[in-house]
């Protein structure tokens, strides 16, 4: 993970100098450029992950990555995008473009650090292997393939959308998803969703998976959280 080479996109140079400086302590290789046209002069293919500013000059964040993901060279890139906006249709409008997460100004760099960390784990693991077929937390584990859970030595019964909501939250440990957020990724659009069904479904995941029903905790006013201990 460590050899990983990073782009950060964003028009406030102080800012990609900052980024930039960090990372790079973490052992990435790190370019940056300070608007969408000027990275798409560069061979955008070389990167493991993108970072995206949305509020750029004359082409935003949302349009850079629209035209990244109708290249097959880079179609396949992470991004994680960068942005003063924090509405719910501004993150959606994200994770529709395919974003693999999604952080508001002003950030920590501790935390864009980490967020960094666990997308490049994610997708780096997956090049490797040329397919992540088991998520696991402690002995948790999500077979992929198999579309299976088991805990402990036990498989346990999951509803397919169950099933989903457990994939997603750890697949992305840490990481706050709103109810919108969550209906976006595992209803995809399906008419009439409540949010109460969402609730429902994860009422019961966590007595399922057992003592790791703890791990998922709800976070007032913003949503839902598989936090590790």
């Amino acid at each position: 993970m460590d050899e990983a080479k990073i782009l950060v996109v964003d028009d406030e140079q102080d800012l990609c100098e900052i980024v930039q400086f960090n990372l790079e302590s973490e052992g990435y290789t790190v370019d940056t450029a300070n608007s969408a046209e000027e990275a798409l002069e560069m061979d955008l293919s070389k990167y493991n992950l993108l970072l995206l500013d949305v509020m750029m000059g004359k082409m935003s964040g949302f349009k850079m990555a629209s035209v990244l993901r109708k290249d097959p060279k880079t179609k396949g890139i992470p991004i994680i995008f960068i942005t003063a906006k924090d509405s719910e249709n501004d993150t959606l409008t994200g994770f529709t473009l395919g974003a693999d997460d999604y952080i508001s100004k002003p950030f920590s760099i501790r935390e864009l650090v980490a967020r960094v960390k666990v997308v490049l784990r994610r997708t780096l693991l997956k090049d490797s292997e040329g397919a992540l077929e088991v998520l696991s937390y402690e002995d948790l584990h999500i077979f992929l393939v198999e579309k299976k859970v088991r805990l402990h030595n036990e498989i346990i019964k999951l509803t397919k959308k169950e099933f989903e909501i457990l994939q997603l939250f750890i697949e992305n440990q840490g990481r706050v998803f709103s109810r919108d957020e969550i209906l976006e990724r595992v209803w995809k659009g399906e008419a009439y969703v409540l949010d109460r069904t969402i609730d429902v479904n994860i009422t019961r995941l966590r007595k399922k998976i057992g003592e790791y029903g703890k791990n998922i905790v709800t976070r007032l006013g913003y949503g839902y959280c598989f936090e590790v201990n």
